[in-house]
């Protein structure tokens, strides 16, 4: 019997009713245009507020996985712990994570990949910064499983040398979850995000978090992507003031797609 750590956020950061949530997703993805010459991507960054904020912005990286049907088994997904410190990177005690729209199983034979991760339900029971993701996993990525990561206190090395113990081929893609800067006033916000997304597409791991939520997985994960020569491309550049909040204090969101070599992205 799989042990499934239910749903946290549903109903707040994302509708709980299984049809609304689907139209949502739905929704959000059909927004997206993506040119037919763009290649699959490798992986994305991705924001993690609620859907009126930050789903457009998210569903702009999503949709870039739609053409790869069911041939997606395995989503590495990385994000920042904001309930609790810790160090190190940990993973669930649960077989599977709950969503309106129904179960992703966590890829169990990839566990045994990743050096040194502990396991905590404890973390991951009250984490949005993973669990936001998965109805557009669900939807894009529908046979994929899971192999969820809470990001504590880490170098980027450490993040980078479970990240590429995870690598796999074509079958696996890599999702880090981080918003950008917080509670700044519409314009200061636009210059931090601008500057930190230009710091993203260099791949620069020196991000501060004041620039981004989670710096953390972010840096880590782009000092494996430097590792593997992968090709950076922006996607989206907004923030809660563009989307669906006023602009004395926003929140900023970015969301960028990364390359292999030879996939034909420049």
């Amino acid at each position: 019997m799989l042990m499934v750590r239910p749903a946290s956020v549903a109903g707040r950061f994302y509708p709980g009713d299984p049809i609304l949530l689907g139209r949502e997703v739905d929704r959000l993805l059909s927004g997206v245009v993506v040119p037919p010459e763009d290649p699959m991507p490798k992986a994305l960054i991705v924001p993690h507020a609620g859907y009126a904020y930050s789903g457009p912005v998210a569903a702009s990286g999503y949709a870039r996985f739609m053409r790869a049907g069911g041939t997606l088994k395995r989503v590495v997904l990385l994000g920042p712990s904001h309930h609790a410190a810790f160090q190190g990177m940990a993973l669930p005690e649960s077989d599977a994570f709950e969503t309106p729209l129904g179960i992703v199983e966590i890829d169990l034979e990839a566990l045994a990949l990743i050096p040194r991760v502990r396991r905590s339900e404890a973390i991951h029971r009250p984490e949005h910064s993973l669990e936001v993701h998965l109805p557009f996993l669900q939807r894009v990525a529908p046979k994929a499983k899971l192999v969820p990561l809470a990001v504590g206190e880490a170098t980027p090395f450490q993040v980078a040398e479970v990240v590429e113990a995870l690598w796999g081929g074509s079958e696996t893609v890599i999702v880090v979850s981080s918003d950008l800067s917080h509670y700044l006033p519409y314009r200061e916000c636009r210059a931090m995000d601008e500057e930190t997304a230009r710091q993203i597409l260099r791949m620069d791991t020196a991000l501060a978090h004041e620039c981004a939520c989670g710096a953390t997985p972010v840096a880590g994960f782009l000092e494996a992507a430097k590792r593997k020569r992968l090709h950076p491309l922006l996607l989206d550049l907004r923030n809660s003031g563009d989307t669906a909040g006023g602009q004395e204090e926003v929140v900023g969101y970015g969301a960028f797609a990364f390359f292999e070599t030879g996939t034909g992205h420049p």
